[in-house]
């Protein structure tokens, strides 16, 4: 199983319509967040067949997806919300214990706009990072992509754009 993760696009589909033409076929898409009115735009790039589970962020402002959501990766449960609820810009702790609570074991989250891949008290917590606004040292537009192999195992990439 395939899966690709990204986050905060801000209104701009352009680098994730590049993006989806690189890395398909996937399986599951997870987008962490503020993508700022553009979730149809974002549901029709990633069209029928493949697995979408959507949040909506701290700029999503009249979008109705939800706040938080839990969703199974083969064995695996997942939490998948934006972060701003979670003080993820200073600690991952309340999202992991969040996450705990709920008893998963991925947390995905945006908000920061820098990728990272982060086990805190058990919990895996992924940030695709933006493709739009990265905030990261080399301002390079980011994404996951995660895969499940035959034997149950998760194996992560931090990947990047030429945008």
């Amino acid at each position: 199983m395939k899966i690709l993760a990204v986050s905060d696009t801000h209104g701009k589909n352009t680098g994730l319509k590049r993006l989806i033409e690189r890395v398909r076929p996937f399986d599951m898409f997870i987008f962490c967040g503020d993508g700022e009115g553009l979730e149809q735009e974002i549901r029709d790039l990633i069209g029928p067949g493949t697995e979408l589970h959507m949040v909506r962020g701290n700029n999503d402002y009249f979008s109705d997806l939800p706040r938080d959501e839990e969703f199974m990766i083969g064995p695996y449960k997942a939490f998948l919300t934006h972060g701003h609820m979670y003080g993820v810009n200073t600690s991952l702790r309340r999202l992991s214990e969040e996450a705990a609570d709920r008893g998963c074991r991925l947390a995905f989250f945006g908000h920061t706009h820098r990728p990272l891949i982060e086990e805190t008290d058990g919990v895996v917590c992924l940030n695709p990072g933006s493709l739009s606004y990265p905030r990261q040292f080399d301002r390079r537009p980011s994404f996951l992509l995660i895969e499940l192999d035959r034997e149950g195992q998760l194996h992560y990439h931090q990947g990047y754009t030429e945008d």
